[in-house]
């Protein structure tokens, strides 16, 4: 290549030349920092994905053990023929609708069973003997006071702006009226708030609620603290619209709550028919005038039993997993819903584990709970009994929402024993509940959860249930020997497996 001489370039070029230069090495700079963003990003994605895949084993280990994903997932899986051995004996062969019998006997013969009722006792002392002949081992009665409150004569009468008389049921541990009743003027809210902003109109008046019912949990809040709020502004008794989902000018029960510091006055629960009956009268301008007669009256706490008995585990028999249900219902009804189907699918569950001459390695326990409806007064007695053993129990069951058709398995826990319960509830395929879900609980259990101990509760039709729940409807009718046979087949599958499975439930 020919040399070509050039002539010397000004101070003004070369400044220029400078500055276009220093412009381009910004931009690559630039463009350097960006390149360096992107691959801090793709190795953190590239990160993220490895430790994601990695997380599939890693939630499968236990903390004790070494063992991988899929080992537990194999050994799961082994259970399949015993799965379905135990379906077929619940839902298709000589068990099927055995659950439904012996509950439908119980009922029809004993009837309801409140908390400190000869009728729970009685229940409890066949339960006893029921589960003696069944062949279960270690059968007996823990001992527990409880609380004793009878409801009485009661009645409500509209007086203004007409006479109507009205379905009412006094509300759990509920003080009575004088004999001559309590007659007041109506005040209807549908809030605590509102109660609050109209607090001056209260006194001396009774106090209807009419909150609308969103689930239980968030509106059952109305019956067990509408007394207090009440009391709280002046008001001489409270009436609140029943918490159901459905009604058919049904009444349903339930506890309340009293507050120390806070004047008891007589609670009662309405159909939801009246509740917003009298919210249109009072929304035209009319006066609203009740007379509100209670009998209810409070005993000395009684003497009971929480009723247990167990399959005595074969390797690890100081292992424990809790099956239950409680015993005890409102009396109203049968009780047959609530909570006998949950206590009979409970008993089920070992009977159809013992018939198939299955031993698990764990000891499978049956608990059935006495005044659960009094806020779990025997199950809280059962826990401090026995939680010196905490670190021994791998599972807690309770069945207290029904037992229709199961939608599937509430469960709480670590994630890795999720991740396992996952895979017991894939053995259920062959009757196509499957899904585990979120928050399991139980008033009887939860005890237990709170203190870090796995958690699981059948989920199924709670319109249903809801619609039934501490009314008079709360019978034999209300359930279905078929839908029955499918929840106790899951119950047996999932307190088999995981009693047998080689480990326990890991812990968060």
């Amino acid at each position: 290549m020919p040399f070509y001489h050039k002539s010397p370039k000004t101070n003004e070029e070369i400044g220029n030349e400078l500055e276009e230069q220093s412009e381009i090495i910004d931009e690559l700079a630039s463009l350097l920092e960006n390149i360096d963003k992107k691959l801090c990003a793709e190795t953190r994605h590239v990160n993220m994905v490895t430790e994601t895949l990695n997380s599939g084993k890693a939630i499968w280990r236990n903390d004790t053990s070494q063992r991988t994903f899929q080992e537990i997932k194999e050994e799961i899986a082994r259970y399949g023929d015993v799965a379905k051995a135990i379906i077929d004996l619940a839902v298709y062969g000589k068990a099927q609708n055995r659950s439904y019998e012996r509950l439908a006997l119980l009922v029809d013969t004993v009837g309801s069973r409140l908390s400190g009722s000869k009728g729970l006792e009685k229940a409890i002392q066949i339960m006893c003997q029921n589960l003696k002949e069944d062949g279960l081992e270690n059968v007996h009665l823990e001992p527990v006071k409880i609380p004793h409150w009878e409801r009485g004569e009661e009645s409500a009468m509209m007086l203004e702006p007409r006479k109507q008389k009205m379905a009412i049921l006094g509300l759990g541990s509920s003080i009575g009226t004088p004999p001559e009743g309590i007659t007041a003027e109506v005040l209807v809210v549908t809030s605590f708030d509102e109660l609050q902003k109209r607090a001056q109109e209260a006194r001396g008046k009774i106090v209807v609620y009419n909150q609308p019912y969103t689930n239980y949990s968030n509106t059952v809040k109305y019956r067990v603290q509408g007394a207090v709020e009440a009391a709280k502004v002046g008001a001489l008794a409270s009436l609140i619209r029943s918490v159901a989902s459905f009604s058919i000018y049904s009444p349903h029960t339930g506890i309340q709550e009293y507050q120390d510091g806070v004047p008891q006055i007589p609670t009662a629960c309405i159909t939801v028919e009246d509740a917003e009956m009298m919210s249109r009268m009072v929304s035209r301008g009319s006066k609203i005038v009740i007379q509100l007669k209670m009998g209810a009256k409070n005993y000395p706490d009684a003497d009971s039993f929480n009723t247990v008995a167990e399959i005595i585990g074969s390797k690890y028999p100081e292992q424990v997993v809790l099956v239950s249900g409680h015993l005890d219902s409102w009396d109203v009804g049968q009780g047959a819903m609530d909570d006998g189907g949950g206590a009979f699918i409970s008993w089920e569950a070992l009977s159809l584990i013992q018939d198939l001459g299955l031993r698990p390695k764990r000891t499978l326990r049956l608990v059935l709970w006495t005044a659960e409806e009094q806020g779990g007064v025997g199950a809280f007695h059962y826990y401090q009994s026995h939680k010196a053993n905490i670190s021994n129990y791998s599972l807690v069951m309770e069945s207290d929402a029904g037992t229709f058709l199961p939608s599937g398995l509430q469960f709480t826990g670590s994630d890795k024993a999720r991740a396992i319960m996952k895979e017991v509830m894939s053995l259920l395929q062959p009757i196509n509940v499957t899904q585990v879900f979120s928050a399991g609980e139980g008033t009887d259990i939860n005890f237990w959860i709170q203190d870090g101990v796995p958690g699981a509760s059948l989920l199924d039709d709670l319109y249903k249930y809801f619609s039934f729940h501490h009314s008079r409807g709360d019978t034999m009718t209300a359930m279905d020997p078929k839908q029955m046979n499918v929840a106790a087949a899951v119950w047996a599958v999932v307190s088999y497996v995981v009693a047998d499975m080689e480990e326990m439930l890991p812990r968060s």
